[in-house]
């Protein structure tokens, strides 16, 4: 008796391909704009707002809110690719499979409601010298609400994400590397929450 071989949903497999193809991208082009800014004017560290706003108006660039742009994106990207590692799961691990697209959808949000907010409501803000308050929405402030907020996205629900999308790769070759990575990629982002919550900037 023959077994049939599981359907590929090709539509979701070129999606989660282009996906991780733009994902990879975005985080080229943040590094890329991360190393420019850091060569191009010196290094900021938070104080209060005054200096802060001072410091943005001395040094004008684009990079900045190109780099964060970047990051929305690949909030979006994410996912898509975890819709289509979902799609693809075998049935065992549908379940890790949907656990993991319910963070990736949770983590879009946190951190792409952060990256809209300094591109939009804090530029423009700065712009107009509107400041009141502005302290609390501003990413140059490690302990801002949205600060928090997009700690809570990247160590947390990414991490989340990662670990429950690792069990859908089995097996040896790329796709043990694949679950090797998301693992270490799941712990790294919870110790660092772990470190941002206690203020252990050591970690």
């Amino acid at each position: 008796m023959k077994h049939s071989s599981p359907v590929i949903d090709r539509t979701s497999a070129r999606l989660g391909f282009w996906a991780a193809l733009g994902g990879v991208i975005t985080f080229v082009v943040f590094t890329v704009c991360f190393v420019l800014l850091a060569v191009g004017r010196p290094l900021y560290l938070w104080t209060n707002l005054p200096d802060y706003v001072a410091f943005v108006r001395a040094y004008p660039s684009p990079l900045a809110d190109i780099a964060r742009l970047s990051m929305l994106i690949f909030a979006v990207l994410f996912v898509v690719l975890a819709n289509s590692i979902y799609d693809l799961a075998a049935p065992a691990h549908k379940s890790t499979a949907r656990l993991a697209l319910s963070f990736a959808l949770a983590f879009a949000v946190t951190t792409g409601a952060h990256y809209f907010i300094q591109i939009s409501a804090v530029r423009v803000s700065i712009a107009h010298d509107a400041l009141a308050g502005l302290e609390q929405v501003i990413q140059a402030n490690p302990y801002s609400a949205v600060a928090a907020m997009n700690m809570l996205g990247w160590t947390v629900f990414f991490a989340l994400a990662s670990l429950c999308a690792a069990p859908v790769f089995t097996g040896r070759g790329l796709a043990r590397m694949i679950r090797v990575a998301l693992i270490a990629n799941g712990i790294i982002c919870l110790v660092g929450g772990a470190s941002y919550v206690l203020e252990n900037t050591a970690v």
